[in-house]
This record gives C-alpha cells, structure tokens and sequence, in this order.
C-alpha cells in the first residue's frame, strides 16, 4: 500500500496535536483539584496527580495518557502499513505529552503515554515493556526507576522483534527523551533520596 504527502504529514502532526491534550491539567479544571503543574512536583502526570488529588483522578489522568498514545498508533494502522509512519506516529503522539502546544510546551515525563504507543506498535513489545515495569517498581518501590530501566530495554526490543534500523532510531530517541526527563529523578536516585 502506498502512502500519500497527506498521511505521511498528517498522521503525525494528528498525533502530535492529541498529544498535547494534557489530561491532567484538562482534568484539573473539571474536577476542580489543583493545577499539577503548580502542585507537588508540578508534574503534570499521573503520579503527581496522585499526590495531590488521589486515586480517582490519578486513574483518570492515567487512562487519558494511555489513549492518547494508542488511538494514534490505531489510526496510523488503519491508513497504512508502512511500520516506519506508523511508529514516527506514536512517536509525535509521546512529543505532544512531553512538549503540548497547547500549554506553552511543558507537559508530562510521557511514561503511559509511551506504553500505550509501544502496546498498539507491538503489543508483544508493550506486553514486556508493562512487565519489565512492574517488576522493578514491585521489587524497589521506585516508579522512576522501573520507567528508566523498562524504557532503556526498548530500544533492544525494538530492533529484535522488528527488526529494522530506522524504527529502532525512533523508538530509542522516544526512551532517550524519556529518560531525560527523568534526569530529576536519577540524580535523586544516585544521592538516595527518591521517594
């Protein structure tokens, strides 16, 4: 199946434009809890939303970062096969959380929202990345840390189960970003003092 200039643009500037609906901060005015950008560690994520608002709403955000990952990648498969678009996708579907347009480019680390990508990319990849997740936050407690390791696999996963140079690219600029987000949190880890 060819692809058109028009899918080829507007797939991932679609993507990117869902992924800068920040649901915890659209959240936060229709429940009325505060800001997360303004609150705990002003991150607007699911985690900070935690803090500050609890569980209800935490879930909330959480489900809202997740779809706006995947209902891109969908989409993207919907229209084409080509695993390339489909990937570059998911991947501006991640920038528009990490950096919205819509709220002056500061947005969330991406940890659901990249999941989600990587579950509707291959859902085998998404399923070991999830379990990957899980164990280390089980084993340590740290949800920082269990996103920096489960993320850095990706890349790995990537190019084994699909087996191409150009996705892996992509998808390990995606971990790269989201590891440096974390940047706060490894600095924390290195002196100890992460929650």
């Amino acid at each position: 199946m060819s692809i058109t200039y028009l899918e080829t643009i507007g797939l991932p500037l679609l993507a990117y434009l869902l992924g800068s609906l920040s649901s915890a901060i659209i959240l936060s005015k229709i429940l009325g809890f505060p800001d997360p950008r303004s609150e705990g560690s002003n991150n607007p994520g699911a985690t900070n939303v935690l803090r500050i608002a609890g569980k209800k709403a935490a879930f909330l955000t959480l489900v809202g970062d997740c779809l706006k990952g995947l209902i891109p990648v969908l989409i993207a498969m919907t229209v084409t096969d080509d695993r390339l678009l489909i990937a570059a996708t998911g991947f501006c579907a991640f920038l528009g959380h990490c950096y919205p347009i819509f709220f002056r480019f500061k947005g969330g680390k991406g940890v659901a929202t990249a999941i989600a990508v990587s579950v509707g990319f291959n859902w085998i990849i998404g399923s070991i990345i999830i379990a990957i997740w899980l164990l280390f936050a089980k084993v340590f407690k740290i949800s920082s840390l269990a996103a920096i390791i489960a993320f850095a696999t990706l890349p790995l996963l990537i190019f084994w189960l699909e087996d191409t140079v150009s996705t892996t690219l992509i998808f390990a600029a995606m971990s790269a970003i989201l590891i440096w987000r974390h940047r706060g949190n490894i600095q924390r880890l290195i002196q100890g003092t992460e929650g």
